[in-house]
């Protein structure tokens, strides 16, 4: 699947904000955390680091949040829930390490998954990112362990075809 990237407009925030995952995957949904939610519906609080994914019929697929810092940004992605576990993972995941290379040039880019899914880390895994660290977040009330990882410095974006 190919994926074309836009800025997040509200329409595309309101919607990411209904998606709902299975099981324990529920961590995900933006309702999981007042403070998520609210960051992904205010238009001012969102900024300009926030990226609509379409998928090859036009529909929202995705989103990605570039999350600078000090010498590196952070890449968050969600997949929409019906498209999670099909096979698109990794190439959802390249084109989010390519559109950090578009915006911010050549920088190091970090990542941060829950430690309980394996599925996610697998995939980033494959796209060139190793572990670094683990640490706790407190989110939705709980304290949570994330996988910190890094890309690879001989990770380059995939080739267009």
């Amino acid at each position: 699947m190919e994926f074309a990237l836009r800025c997040l407009t509200q329409a595309d925030a309101e919607e990411i904000a209904g998606w709902a995952y299975p099981g324990e995957y529920a961590f995900y949904d933006m309702a999981f955390d007042a403070d998520d939610l609210a960051l992904l519906l205010d238009p001012v609080c969102r900024g300009d680091d926030w990226y609509a994914a379409d998928g090859d019929d036009g529909a929202l697929v995705g989103h990605f949040q570039l999350k600078p810092g000090d010498g590196f940004v952070e890449l968050d992605l969600g997949l929409r829930p019906d498209q999670c576990g099909r096979g698109v993972g990794e190439s959802f995941t390249r084109t989010g390490i390519d559109l950090i290379r578009r915006v911010h040039d050549e920088v190091r880019i970090t990542l941060a998954a829950a430690a309980f899914n394996q599925r996610a880390i697998t995939v980033y895994q494959r796209s060139g990112f190793a572990a670094s660290d683990r640490h706790t977040r407190r989110t939705a009330g709980s304290d949570w362990e994330f996988v910190d990882m890094v890309l690879g410095v001989s990770m380059a974006p995939e080739p267009r075809t």
